[in-house]
């Protein structure tokens, strides 16, 4: 009895310290895998003798002309500081530069500098200081906007177009500064819309869209239609169904999704959107991008009246396009007008604000976080924003850039050649620069990237299923959101968010643990003192 009691006491004995181990182990764990990367502090000197090496991601759109501009503002940056190397790697995609920082993110391989999106500066975030915050530095004396120690002259925080510093702006904090942006237009063939006897308003609505596009398609007599006298005719396309729908809720006061991450883009009003869009996939009126292929490339071929894309992308557009992608006896002469996209209320006109923005990656080094943001804001510099600004239709992200003499001068020479001065390319600057007031950008948030691809996608399902001759009713729809909602993984941002929600207040996960182990730890010496004080009174029995 007594050797049993005593195996019974060994036995609590060792789970208590097997528990107490295990338990320890998890937390050293558990803490290791939620350690934090130190927050970048301002140095109070930057060291101009220490050598640093700092890599540069960016896009380029296979543009060498923008190539050229960013080789050029890195030799210009060399110059100024002899101390730092900046080696530029060179994408055409935001989504591979999106892909690679994911990757490189688990092995503390990023970039120093990147050109991205907030919407990915949200999820790279979800890992702790990894892009640093620029709330403090953009502010300091010496190495901030415009700060005393700059060895060029870079804007200030005031020069700095509000809304666009705003866009970089994530739970509260900056975490990127904006390179350039762009917006979206409406580029029309004005000789087609003349054909058909309408005129061309300053803003135009989406039932002109959807009349003057019908109108286009009733042309067609057997295999030709006589408007365009080919046989191939699309008269509306659009180049993102993602910034078509987004927009759309928009212009409405329709709900989307919110700064909370909550996706709010499966409500009625969508459907009522998605709807609207039938009977024109089904006319063959409207396509889109990944449907049929470039708007730009049937605008020049006089097989598209309406193409919507970026202002960015007006160097495609047009008779004369210097980067038209189609061959020279495939175009037709014509006259293209740019407007805003189109608008369910002209009185309020909303059109999407977007375009590539730099953040940096936090490192051990305070010196080489220091010489990726000198680096950075050297991009803001007068000379760096007018030559990217003329490659292609984006527009400075300074205002004074945009005041400048010679940025002024050259929106004065519209027109003079078709290569800087294409006329296309600046009259959708000129566009975004009178509207820059009625721009607007979408919540961001870990998983907002996402949320914008089924924007689109709903888009691009009911068009496809429409011209596969499938019916598109409220059970196809709902199993439309459904299936979107799985796809792009939409419920695993709701279920974050609820979890969020509730843990809000509480004690960290580590806390949590550790609690745990000394409550454990306690209910076993309990344990064992209750059984020692039970066999001692069973000793003293006679």
């Amino acid at each position: 009895m007594i050797r049993t009691k005593q195996r019974i006491f060994r036995t609590i004995a060792m789970l208590s310290l097997l528990t107490i181990g295990l338990l320890t182990v998890l937390l050293a764990t558990g803490c290791h895998k939620s350690s934090k990367r130190v927050a970048f502090t301002i140095p109070k000197e930057f060291d101009t003798d220490k050598e640093y090496t700092i890599t540069f991601w960016a896009k380029n759109d296979t543009n060498i002309a923008q190539v050229n501009v960013y080789e050029k503002a890195i030799a210009d940056f060399e110059k100024l500081y002899p101390n730092i190397h900046v080696v530029l790697k060179r994408y055409t995609d935001y989504a591979m530069i999106y892909q690679d920082v994911i990757t490189n993110i688990a092995t503390d391989t990023t970039p120093n500098v990147c050109i991205t999106y907030p919407d990915h500066i949200a999820t790279y975030q979800k890992g702790n200081n990894v892009v640093v915050n620029l709330e403090e530095l953009m502010y300091d004396t010496y190495y901030g906007l415009g700060g005393s120690k700059l060895l060029f002259d870079g804007p200030t925080v005031e020069e700095i177009v509000p809304k666009f510093l705003e866009e970089c702006r994530i739970g509260g904090s900056v975490y990127a500064m904006p390179y350039m942006r762009s917006t979206e237009a409406l580029y029309i063939n004005k000789d087609l819309v003349d054909k058909l006897g309408y005129d061309i308003p300053d803003i135009v609505t989406w039932d002109y869209i959807w009349e003057v596009s019908e109108a286009a398609v009733a042309t067609k007599d057997g295999d030709t239609f006589t408007l365009n006298g080919q046989t191939t005719l699309i008269p509306f396309i659009y180049k993102s169904t993602d910034n078509m729908m987004i927009s759309m809720l928009k212009q409405k006061h329709a709900p989307y999704s919110d700064d909370e991450g909550h996706v709010l883009l499966f409500n009625d009003e969508t459907k009522e959107i998605l709807y609207s869009i039938v009977p024109h996939a089904k006319s063959r009126a409207f396509s889109t991008f990944k449907i049929s292929s470039y708007p730009a490339n049937y605008l020049n071929a006089a097989q598209c009246i309406f193409a919507i894309d970026s202002t960015a992308g007006a160097t495609w557009m047009g008779s004369d396009a210097p980067n038209s992608d189609i061959c020279s006896d495939d175009i037709r002469r014509f006259t293209t007008v740019v407007r805003p996209i189109p608008q369910y209320d002209t009185s309020e006109p909303y059109m999407i604000s977007q375009g590539p923005s730099m953040c940096i990656f936090n490192k051990e080094d305070e010196g080489e976080v220091m010489a990726s943001w000198l680096f950075m804001q050297y991009m803001l510099t007068n000379d760096v924003q007018i030559a990217y600004s003329q490659t292609e239709g984006y527009i400075p992200v300074t205002t004074k850039a945009q005041n400048s003499d010679e940025y002024q001068a050259y929106l004065a020479a519209e027109g003079t050649d078709n290569t800087t001065h294409y006329s296309v390319k600046i009259q959708a600057a000129k566009l975004f620069l009178a509207n820059i007031d009625n721009t607007f950008v979408t919540p961001v948030f870990a998983g907002s990237a996402s949320v914008r691809e089924a924007a689109g996608e709903l888009v691009e399902k009911v068009t496809t299923s429409v011209r596969r001759k499938k019916t598109v009713d409220d059970a196809f729809i709902e199993q439309l959101y459904k299936d979107t909602s799985a796809l792009k993984h939409l419920d695993q941002i709701a279920v974050t968010e609820r979890a969020a929600d509730r843990t809000e207040g509480k004690l960290p996960t580590a806390s949590r643990v550790l609690l745990i182990a000394v409550i454990i730890t306690w209910v076993c010496l309990a344990g064992i003192y209750l059984f020692r004080r039970i066999q001692s009174k069973q000793e003293d029995k006679p």
